[in-house]
């Protein structure tokens, strides 16, 4: 089974396209939301489906339009067991509305702390005020998605209990290479950040995932099978904490 724990579904040309494809191919995927109202949008269009769910998120390099979003985020936390993408994000992009994101973040995490949902964590270049705020707050379900981060903080995510998700574009860099090397195949899961990462001259679909799959059986010395049912008990330990 591949499973997918960050999909930008509804930013491919064809979202429903992809999500048949998922639900057909029996591949769960978690489909992530920029912000509440786009939540609003797909959420009616994937009820029917029983691998595909959608996160309620709101994106940190969408700053400028969460002060509106905030009670549409609010009114939509109890429709999903999902909260993504949401975080920080302090790299030259985003650092000129950083105090906007920490307001939003610590908003949400107030408002999850008490509720049993899985985050899906967006942390570029504030991985450290990430993991603070997530301890801070005690925040027990958390994936951090696609860590670009200082290898020496992921021992620190991971004795916290938090979780990596590892997509096709970290296996093909020296730097993603190093930080997955440092992670226990018991705290990882897998994603496509899809339509952001292409493959073959086209947007990555959740099964190229089996790209990740392949490289982990070769990192571990394990079979594909193996590694795939490593990473399903992996998501399972999540949904049980949740229940």
């Amino acid at each position: 089974m591949i499973i997918d724990t960050h999909c930008h579904i509804d930013l491919y040309d064809n979202p429903i396209q992809i999500a048949n494809e998922c639900e057909n191919d029996g591949i769960i995927t978690i489909g992530m939301t920029n912000l509440p109202s786009h939540f609003e949008m797909g959420y009616k269009h994937l009820l029917s489906f029983k691998k595909v769910r959608l996160a309620l998120g709101m994106h940190p390099l969408y700053a400028e339009s969460h002060k509106k979003e905030l009670n549409t985020f609010v009114k939509n936390l109890p429709k999903t067991s999902y909260v993504g993408e949401i975080g920080l994000d302090f790299s030259r992009e985003g650092f000129r509305t950083k105090d906007i994101q920490l307001e939003t973040f610590k908003f949400i995490l107030s408002h999850i702390q008490q509720e049993k949902k899985i985050l899906s964590i967006h942390s570029r270049q504030a991985e450290k005020e990430i993991l603070t705020y997530l301890l801070e707050y005690n925040i027990p379900n958390a994936i951090f998605h696609w860590y670009s981060g200082p290898i020496t903080l992921v021992k620190k995510i991971i004795e916290a209990g938090y979780y990596f998700s590892i997509n096709p574009a970290m296996i093909k860099s020296k730097s993603g290479k190093d930080i997955i090397n440092k992670i226990p195949i018991k705290k990882i899961l897998t994603e496509s950040d899809g339509p952001f990462i292409s493959i073959k001259n086209r947007p990555i679909h959740p099964s190229d995932i089996k790209e990740v799959i392949n490289y982990l059986s070769a990192l571990h010395s394990l079979d594909k099978s193996q590694i795939e049912t490593q990473i399903e008990h992996n998501f399972k330990s999540l949904l049980n904490s949740i229940k």
